[in-house]
């Protein structure tokens, strides 16, 4: 799966997923280290990757809007460190491809997972 990860995802994490056959980009690796959600957004959509991150924003409609998208992965685990996300992600992702994620902001917890269609 082809996926962007946000600034405050650390490179173990990437190394991780790649490990997993994952396609991974993250977004300090393209210069996208101080870039505002928009941007991060807007660069994963048009390199046609699912994001993934930590950050409330995204799903706070408000604030960030979600349109048409390749999906959106907020994941909350506390604390985040490499090992507690990848023990939410890697069984995510496990058997699903990216059109599952399409248009869709998936929020991912220790205790739940929810799938919100943004766009049809």
């Amino acid at each position: 799966m082809r996926l962007y990860l946000d600034q405050m995802l650390r490179a173990e994490l990437a190394d991780l997923l790649r490990a997993h056959g994952h396609d991974v980009v993250r977004a300090v690796e393209v210069g996208q280290d101080r870039a505002d959600d928009a941007l991060i957004l807007e660069r994963a959509v048009h390199d046609h990757r699912v994001l993934i991150t930590l950050d409330e924003h995204f799903g706070d409609w408000a604030v960030l809007p979600l349109s048409e998208h390749n999906g959106v992965i907020r994941v909350k685990a506390h604390p985040p460190t490499v090992d507690n996300v990848a023990a939410l992600l890697l069984p995510l992702l496990a058997g699903r491809s990216e059109a599952d994620f399409q248009n869709r902001l998936v929020i991912v917890s220790p205790r739940r997972v929810r799938w919100i269609r943004t766009a049809d």
